[in-house]
C-alpha cells in the first residue's frame, strides 16, 4: 500500500509537470527532487522489511531485541550520516576521503530561497535537485548496509556491542568505500562500476557481518560435537516471507532510484529498465534455488529460496542498466545459485549466520559485481581491484573494531542470556507473552530416562 500510494504520487506530480512543460529547468529540478524523496521512502521502508525477515528467522525468545536493533540502526545511521558520514562521502572527496568536518551543512542558495530571495531560484534550480533530497537518499542506503550485519548476528550478540559497532560502520567505513567510488575517489577514477551498490552497500554489510560472526561465534548448540548441524527452524514463516516481498518492492526504490535522475525521455525509459532487470533477477533467483535446494539440504527448503530472492536482487544491483534483459535472469539466476552453495559452505565451515546474510550480501555482491563486465560495460580489472580493496578494508577495520569491543565491554552474551532469551534478560519484554517456550529437542534428548517427568509432545 505505501509503495502504491508513493508511486501514485510520483505519477501525479510527472503530470503536473508535464502540463506545464514551459517550465524547462525548473520542472526538471522538480521531477528529480521528487524522484529521489520517493525513491528514498521506499528504500527506508527496506528496514520494515528487514525487521520482518529477522524477528520470523530468530526464536521468539529473541524478536524484541531484533526490532530494537532495527529501529536503532536506522535512527544511529541518519545521526551518524548526518554528523560526518555524508561528508566523508561526498565533500571535497580527493583519492581516499572526503572532508572531516561535523554536521551536514545546507546549501547557502537554498537558505537563501527559503528566506524569500527569488534571485537565488536561478542558481538552486541550475543545481538539478534539492540537495537535501539527495542527502535523504544517500542516507537511507547506509542503514541497509548495517541491516545486513544485525541479521547474520542474532540471538548471540549483545544490543550494545552491536549498535556500536554500527556507529562506526555508519559514520566512517561505508563512508570511506562510498568515498572511493560514488564520491569520485581512486576506484572510481580506475574505472570501478557499482550502479546501485552490489559491493558498496552489500558487500560491505557481508564483510562487516563476516567479521562479526569471526568474533561473536555460533549460537550455543548449533555445531554439536560430532560436526553436524543443529537445525534452527524459523519461529515465523510467514513474517520472513512478508520480510523478503517488502524488500522485494524496496529494491525498486534501491535500483531505479540510483538512476539519480527523472528529468526526461531518456531516465524515464532508463529507470524502466533498470526496474524490469531488477524484477527478472529476483525471480530467477527464486527459482534456481528452489531448484537447486533438494539437491543441498534434501528438500525444498523455503529458507534457502527466499534467500534466493536476496541473492538475485544483490547480484542484479551493481548492473541493472542493462537492455538485454535476459542477462538479468542469467545474472539473478546464478546469484540464487552462489547463495544456496553459500549456505551450505558456512554450514561446512561452521560458520553461524543466521538468516544467511553472508552468501545473499557478500557473496552474491561479489558475483554481481564482476557480472558489470558481461552486460553492463565493466571492465574485469577495475572490478576486481574494487571487490579485493573494499573487501580488505571492510573486513579488516571490522574484525580490528569487534576485537576492540570484545576485549572491553564483551560482544556475546553470556550462556544464560542466551538460554533465556534476549528480549527477557536484554530488554525485560518477551514479543510473544503469551506462548509457552517448549524445552529444546536436544535437551529432551539428553534429559530422556531421568525422573523428570515426560514432556509434552511437540
Amino acid at each position: 500500500m505505501l509503495g502504491a500510494a508513493l508511486l501514485l504520487a510520483l505519477a501525479a506530480t510527472l503530470l503536473a509537470v508535464n502540463a506545464e512543460a514551459s517550465l524547462g529547468a525548473e520542472a526538471q529540478f522538480v521531477a528529480n527532487t521528487f524522484s529521489f524523496l520517493v525513491w528514498g521512502a521506499l528504500v527506508m521502508w527496506m528496514c520494515a522489511g528487514f525487521t520482518m525477515l529477522e524477528a520470523g528467522s530468530v526464536r521468539t525468545k529473541n524478536a524484541s531485541v531484533i526490532c530494537m536493533k532495527n529501529i536503532g540502526l536506522y535512527s544511529i545511521a541518519g545521526l551518524t550520516y548526518y554528523l560526518i558520514g555524508y561528508n566523508l562521502m561526498y565533500v571535497d572527496v580527493g583519492a581516499w576521503v572526503g572532508s572531516a568536518s561535523l554536521l551536514l551543512g545546507s546549501a547557502p542558495d537554498e537558505v537563501a530561497l527559503l528566506g524569500g530571495d527569488e534571485g537565488a531560484a536561478a542558481a538552486v534550480i541550475e543545481n538539478g535537485y534539492a540537495t537535501r533530497a539527495d542527502w535523504f537518499f544517500q542516507m537511507v542506503f547506509v542503514a541497509t548496509a548495517a541491516s545486513v550485519v544485525s541479521g547474520a548476528l542474532a540471538e548471540r550478540v549483545k544490543l550494545w556491542s552491536f549498535l556500536a559497532f554500527t556507529t562506526l560502520l555508519t559514520g566512517i567505513i561505508y563512508p570511506c568505500v562510498g568515498a572511493w567510488t560514488w564520491g569520485g575517489g581512486w576506484l572510481d577514477q580506475m574505472g570501478f562500476k557499482d550502479f546501485a551498490g552490489s559491493t558498496i552497500v552489500h558487500s560491505t554489510g557481508g564483510w562487516a557481518a563476516l567479521a562479526g560472526i569471526l568474533i561473536v561465534g555460533p549460537r550455543h548448540g548449533k555445531f554439536r560435537p560430532d560436526g553436524s548441524v543443529k537445525a534452527t527452524p524459523p519461529s515465523n514463516v510467514p513474517s520472513v516471507t512478508l520480510g523478503i516481498l517488502i524488500l522485494w518492492l524496496g529494491w525498486f526504490g534501491f535500483n531505479g532510484g540510483s538512476q539519480l535522475a527523472l528529468a526526461g525521455a531518456l531516465d524515464a525509459v532508463a529507470m524502466s529498465n533498470v526496474i524490469v532487470n531488477t524484477n527478472l533477477a529476483a525471480a530467477a533467483g527464486v527459482v534456481t534455488a528452489m531448484a537447486i535446494s533438494r539437491p543441498l539440504f534434501g528438500r525444498v527448503d523455503i529458507m534457502v529460496v527466499l534467500n534466493g530472492a536476496i541473492a538475485g536482487l544483490v547480484s542484479i544491483t551493481a548492473g541493472p542498466d542493462m537492455t538485454d534483459h535476459y542477462w538479468a535472469v542469467i545474472i539473478g539466476a546464478i546469484g540464487g545459485i552462489v547463495c544456496s552453495v553459500g549456505l551450505r559452505l558456512l554450514e561446512f565451515l561452521k560458520l553461524d549466520d543466521v538468516v544467511g546474510a553472508v552468501p545473499a550480501h557478500r557473496f552474491a555482491g561479489i558475483w554481481g559485481t564482476l557480472a558489470v563486465c558481461i552486460a553492463s560495460g565493466g571492465d574485469l580489472g577495475p572490478q576486481l581491484t574494487g571487490i579485493v580493496a573494499i573487501g580488505a578494508f571492510v573486513f579488516g577495520v571490522s574484525i580490528a573494531f569487534w576485537l576492540a569491543l570484545d576485549k572491553m565491554i564483551g560482544t556475546r552474551v553470556s550462556p544464560e542470556v542466551e538460554d533465556l532469551g534476549q528480549d527477557a534478560a536484554e530488554l525485560g519484554i518477551e514479543a510473544y507473552p503469551e506462548f509457552v517456550l517448549m524445552p529444546d529437542q536436544d535437551d529432551i534428548d539428553a534429559l530422556s530416562g531421568s525422573d523428570v517427568g515426560d514432556f509434552p509432545d511437540r
